[in-house]
């Protein structure tokens, strides 16, 4: 079909993971820009890059429970502290005032970090086989405030609220990643981390999205009663969904805070939940294109609204005076989430797909 590239003929084409040459070549493209930006920016914005690398990991999670699955939970925040805690315990120091082990391989204590979560998603999942919608949502919701009850008490732990304790410190088969040397710095060092990280999680999860464990999580989204009487066995794929969704929340937990050096138990609070789930529904949700979109645009969010004084006189740069961009910042994320669920359900992913429509079919209208 040579005049015709982009008709399929066979499965194999449909499931294929790039399906056509222009995907391709702006993959390439895509790559190759995003590994030359640690040497093309400076390194304060490869910090809020390897951030949004970081959130985006966690993002992707999310949205294998909720946009693949339809699972509503509210509760992703519990399992983000989950692993980085886990990975903190790992890591840290065992002479400091807080449990250490000494471990900062890397390669020991964030799959660690990301199994320990999952466990812990596997055991909450048998809720899911028996609420959903609203009352999921509820139940996943109070595991935020169980584990922020937690580990606010468990300052052996968490070093206690105001205190807090470092995070891991990384090092990857003895490289330490987590200073500068001769030939990178270590913001560049920790930005191509984690986006060689957001690259695994990103093909994985296209992976799942197009397998079988995939197409099953997608009939329970669409409609739960009839995927179990075609033989979708409903108590397996949601424990799935949820320990999948949970491992990349460990993994994301325990990278979160890398780059700043420092977190406490307030951290992970029900605000830490809301900005996951926006980044979904904002992104587009059951995309992984939309999740890593989302969570970039949440991310780089803050850094925008700071630049909003020097454009409009009439909001301050004082948290002590009002209105001010910290005030703007928050009320942004609840106008950002109705916008985007009245006017676009597909959020960022589904105005890429209008604009790549419109200029497929142009000049024609249809």
């Amino acid at each position: 079909m040579r005049k015709r590239p982009l008709l399929h003929t066979a499965y194999a084409q449909d499931f294929a993971l790039f399906g056509s040459s222009v995907q391709r070549t702006f993959v390439v493209v895509g790559l190759l820009l995003v590994l030359a930006l640690p040497f093309l920016i400076q390194d304060d914005m490869l910090q809020l890059l390897a951030l949004a690398c970081v959130t985006a990991l966690g993002a992707l999670g999310l949205n294998i429970v909720t946009g693949l699955a339809g699972q509503v939970s509210l509760g992703h925040a519990f399992f983000l502290a989950i692993g980085a805690y886990t990975a903190a315990a790992i890591a840290g120091d065992p002479e400091a005032r807080t449990i250490g082990l000494g471990v900062t391989e890397i390669l020991v204590w964030l799959p660690a970090a990301g199994l320990v979560a999952a466990l812990a998603g596997m055991l909450v999942a048998p809720l899911a086989t028996r609420l959903r919608g609203l009352y999921l949502a509820v139940v996943t919701l109070g595991l935020v405030f169980i584990g922020g009850h937690v580990i606010n008490g468990w300052s052996e732990l968490t070093g206690g609220p105001g205190v807090g304790r470092q995070p891991p410190a990384p090092s990857l088969l003895g490289y330490d990643l987590n200073t500068s040397d001769a030939f990178l710095t270590r913001d560049q060092k920790l930005y191509l981390l984690m986006l060689v990280l957001l690259l695994l999680g990103a093909l994985a999860a296209r992976n799942l999205a197009r397998s079988r464990v995939g197409r099953a999580l997608t009939a329970i989204r669409d409609r739960d009663i009839a995927a179990g009487v075609i033989g979708v066995n409903l108590a397996r794929y949601k424990t799935v969904a949820f320990g999948v969704s949970s491992f990349y929340a460990g993994c994301a937990g325990a990278l979160l805070y890398v780059g700043a050096g420092y977190f406490d138990p307030t951290s992970f609070d029900l605000l830490l939940s809301v900005q996951f789930i926006a980044m979904v529904l904002i992104g587009g949700a059951g995309t992984v294109s939309g999740a890593v979109l989302g969570a970039f645009l949440i991310t780089l969010l803050p850094r925008l609204t700071r630049e909003l004084p020097s454009l409009l006189p009439f909001i301050s740069s004082s948290p002590a005076e009002s209105p001010n961009a910290y005030q703007l910042e928050t009320v942004l994320y609840g106008v950002l989430i109705i916008v985007f669920l009245i006017f676009e359900p597909r959020g960022l992913f589904g105005i890429w797909i209008r604009l790549r429509n419109y200029w497929k079919a142009w000049p024609f209208s249809y």
